[in-house]
């Protein structure tokens, strides 16, 4: 897969907010082989929600762009097989 059309974000480090710069994306959990299901996530107007599976809270941050993240690296990239 070239890659991702709607961000996709992990949380390896167990960081109890992750900001992004959008409002719709999906989560991973941690890498595999510790992840969860990959879930979409829509914050809608609400500008913050948190994971039904790994409890990672996610807040819009609008000065970010795409799929940049405070704390840094939490963007999951999938390994090439």
């Amino acid at each position: 897969m070239a890659g991702h059309t709607i961000p996709h974000f992990q949380n390896d480090a167990g960081h109890d907010l992750i900001e992004v710069g959008v409002n719709e994306f999906m989560c991973c959990g941690a890498n595999p082989p510790h992840d969860h299901p990959h879930v979409y996530l829509d914050m809608g107007n609400e500008g913050e929600m948190v994971c039904g599976y790994c409890s990672t809270l996610y807040r819009y941050n609008s000065t970010l762009k795409g799929g940049d993240t405070i704390p840094p690296g939490c963007q999951f990239e999938e390994k090439a097989a």
